[in-house]
């Protein structure tokens, strides 16, 4: 669409004027490149009451306007029967790994055996997964050998369908911390390991960020703690000044900074340095949640890894090492509670999901979770969509319907304020103006 023609429609749509914005082009111009959506409700940006019966036009990949009632479309536009259904803005992962779900000693032999560019079709495998599911945006904190920057190139050029990918190339750590891939491996196996990613002192993790900066990662994602998958434990597994030299060398790129953090001192630590999100958090206690709240850290909870966990535990017992398990015995008991004290105290909540602990395109698993921990369906989905987008810095271009904003929609049976699980089972999905789940 040409500019003018592009403004008489976002003027004539504020003025709530169609006909002029309609007129403004030919019926087969119009034709093919409108999209007319009935939607029977809409919660049009979370947070807000929902909207009854409405007209949603999509055109060029954006939503052009929202109308009351039913308009009936012009000649030749294509329309979208949504009536019976309620429709509201693609939702938001803002932690998945999207190269792989395998995980656990079935994880490592998959490591050992299957090729780069096998994996890379997996890559995008899982991420087809996710955005059927009604994710049409995630932000993917951290995989090897650039499968996944990979990924979100070919999406941009158009070469294969995806969501909208914000990446952080490979995830940052100290030598024998949490990304440290050779723990837990026999030396003789170490060199295969790429060691880039890691570093050790003030220079090497500003290099480290560099490094992934110049790779095109979109965010920096490291970790201040051990992890329970790699088996490093709660401790802090990094120095203050290093952690610092991480956080403000990634700042002063323009990126923000997602930290992996289990224990409460490498929570602290990262909250007190300027982090922008806190991954896990698994014991959030009231002192740092308040002092979230004044650095206006977001928490992104990761709930739903425990689904991944106790299904892969009941099929195999011995699906991890032992040391591995006693870990994740313990991330089963403890889930939830820091949210319980992070939420009412006034964290800002990002819905994220770890996805690849757990399974892709089970994302919307983390719904039931959030709201089994203290948070309203509405807070849930708010969190998946207005939290979201305004941590990974896109609020100005997704996470509620509004007049120029991408047309990332989707929709389902039923309410999901009454019942979230609902959010489980996408009746229609339609990522930048392009539907991808057909009613």
């Amino acid at each position: 669409m040409k500019p003018s023609t592009l403004a008489l429609a976002l003027l004539a749509s504020t003025a709530g004027l169609a006909a002029v914005a309609v007129s403004a082009q030919a019926p087969s111009e119009l034709a093919s490149t409108q999209t007319w959506i009935h939607a029977g409700r809409v919660i049009a940006i979370p947070g807000q009451a929902p909207r009854g019966a409405t007209t949603i036009v999509v055109q060029d990949g954006r939503i052009a306007a929202l109308h009351d009632g039913y308009l009936p479309a012009p000649a030749g536009v294509k329309v979208i029967d949504l009536k019976s259904r309620t429709a509201l803005p693609g939702l938001i992962d803002s932690h998945t790994h999207l190269s792989s779900d395998r995980a656990g000693n079935e994880g490592l032999a998959a490591a050992m055996t299957d090729s780069i560019p096998l994996n890379s079709y997996e890559t995008q495998w899982n991420g087809m997964k996710t955005l059927r599911a009604g994710f049409t945006t995630v932000r993917n904190l951290g995989d090897e050998k650039g499968k996944v920057l990979a990924y979100r190139e070919a999406i941009r050029r158009g070469w294969v369908q995806g969501p909208r990918i914000l990446d952080a190339g490979e995830s940052i750590s100290t030598s024998g911390g949490h990304m440290d891939g050779r723990v837990g491996l026999a030396d003789e196996m170490h060199p295969m390991i790429g060691t880039e990613n890691l570093c050790d002192g003030v220079d090497d993790c500003r290099r480290a960020v560099r490094r992934q900066v110049g790779r095109g990662a979109d965010v920096i994602k490291f970790a201040t703690t051990g992890g329970v998958n790699s088996g490093t434990g709660l401790a802090t597994r990094i120095f203050e000044d290093e952690a610092k030299a991480i956080i403000d060398t990634a700042h002063a790129y323009g990126r923000k900074v997602a930290v992996h953090a289990h224990g409460i001192d490498g929570i602290k630590l990262a909250v007190r340095l300027g982090a922008d999100s806190i991954e896990h958090g698994t014991t959030i206690d009231a002192e740092t949640a308040k002092l979230m709240v004044k650095n206006g850290t977001f928490y992104v909870p990761t709930l739903s890894t425990v689904n991944g966990y106790l299904e892969r535990l009941a099929a195999n017992p011995n699906a991890y090492p032992p040391l591995i398990k006693k870990q994740i015995d313990w991330r089963i008991g403890i889930t939830g509670k820091s949210l319980q004290v992070a939420f009412p105290l006034g964290v800002k909540i990002a819905f994220g999901t770890d996805a690849g602990v757990s399974k892709h395109g089970r994302n919307a698993d983390e719904f039931e979770w959030l709201v089994k921990f203290g948070m309203s369906p509405m807070e849930a989905i708010k969190a998946a969509t207005v939290n979201a987008a305004a941590l990974l810095g896109l609020d100005k271009e997704i996470g509620t319907l509004e007049v120029g904003k991408s047309a990332d929609i989707i929709a389902v049976d039923g309410d999901p304020l009454a019942d979230v699980r609902v959010l489980k089972r996408m009746t229609f999905v339609m990522a930048r103006g392009e539907v991808v789940v057909a009613p």
